[in-house]
């Protein structure tokens, strides 16, 4: 790969859209659930499967699950994405609260913090 076309790689992932939403990560053994909110949903289970390898995460709940049923019977899953054209960012923020709770509500799940 050369310069240019690298360039232009790195110039598509910046201008890409990031989806922005509500997820639930679920642990199966345990039956428990947690739903959160992302501003980037792709990038978002990455970020939690990391703070759990590490033993990290701010949620002891959701960590002390981790450690006890490990990380294969974990699932991250998409809830609902937001579309934030037309919104402006205390709306979205809001879209996101009121988004969650119904969630959280539906699945009886903790909130991710």
């Amino acid at each position: 790969m050369n310069g240019r076309e690298r360039k232009a790689l790195l110039q598509a992932y910046k201008e890409q859209r990031k989806r922005i939403g509500v997820f639930a990560v679920r642990c199966q053994a345990a039956g428990c659930s947690w739903v959160g909110v992302s501003r980037n949903l792709e990038a978002q289970q990455n970020s939690l499967w990391f703070t759990l390898r590490l033993g990290s995460h701010p949620d002891r709940a959701l960590q002390s699950c981790w450690k006890q049923n490990g990380e294969a019977e974990f699932t991250y899953e998409v809830l609902e994405v937001i579309e934030e054209e037309g919104l402006s960012a205390y709306q979205l923020g809001n879209a996101l609260k009121e988004r969650s709770t119904a969630w959280k509500d539906e699945f009886g799940a903790s909130s991710l913090s």
